[in-house]
């Protein structure tokens, strides 16, 4: 699928109008909610985007979309083996896909969302072995990135969540940097401002609290 760029669109993808705004809806300015309204049309229609989040740039799209699953592992080249974790702006969005209620660690992990947290959990039935790896868990995040959250909202879905870059090279902070370097392969590029982490979320078992990447 192609979509057509979205009106009064920067040509380098960092146009200010989508920078996050003081006193904004929940961090977000007008201009940014009507930009990431056409992202999210893209994810509904079956697209595969790329949006800021905490740390990098993630590729994404709805998480029941085989065709869509198989297009970003296509294009990170990566196995699906691995599994992909999804992120959410709600815990209705994240409880569709992972049983929240079978984890002993419930309050701690209520407690750090939303915010740069990934646990791992027991899976829903029948979620795509494409996001799970053919295991029992998913890695699921309650995200606390303006942008992304608004994504998550605006798509009422939660969202595929998997770094912007080759499997194997680094990823990308900057909305540039993906359109320059796999624009051809996404329907979309959201701009934005990645968050202050210097490094992708910690990832955490959701059963014993272990930590699985700092």
């Amino acid at each position: 699928m192609t979509h057509s760029e979205p009106p009064g669109a920067a040509r380098d993808g960092t146009s200010s109008a989508f920078h996050l705004a003081a006193g904004a809806r929940n961090g977000v300015s007008v201009a940014a909610r009507l930009r990431i309204r056409f992202t999210a049309a893209c994810v509904r229609a079956g697209g595969v985007v790329a949006y800021p989040t905490e740390a990098v740039f993630g590729i994404g799209c709805l998480p029941d979309d085989d065709a869509a699953l198989a297009r970003v592992l296509g294009i990170k080249r990566r196995s699906w083996r691995k599994g992909m974790l999804i992120i959410g702006a709600t815990l209705e969005q994240i409880d569709r896909w992972a049983m929240l209620e079978r984890s002993p660690l419930l309050d701690a992990i209520l407690a750090s969302w939303p915010g740069p947290s990934t646990w791992v959990l027991p899976a829903r039935p029948r979620v795509s072995a494409r996001l799970t790896g053919a295991r029992p868990t998913i890695a699921v995040r309650c995200t606390a990135h303006p942008i992304a959250a608004e994504l998550c909202r605006q798509a009422e879905s939660a969202l595929v969540s998997t770094s912007a870059n080759v499997t194997g090279r680094p990823p990308f902070r900057r909305a540039v940097d993906v359109r320059n370097t796999l624009g051809h392969v996404l329907d979309d590029v959201l701009p934005g401002p990645v968050g202050g982490l210097e490094s992708p979320t910690r990832i955490l078992d959701g059963l014993t609290g272990q930590v699985l990447r700092a």
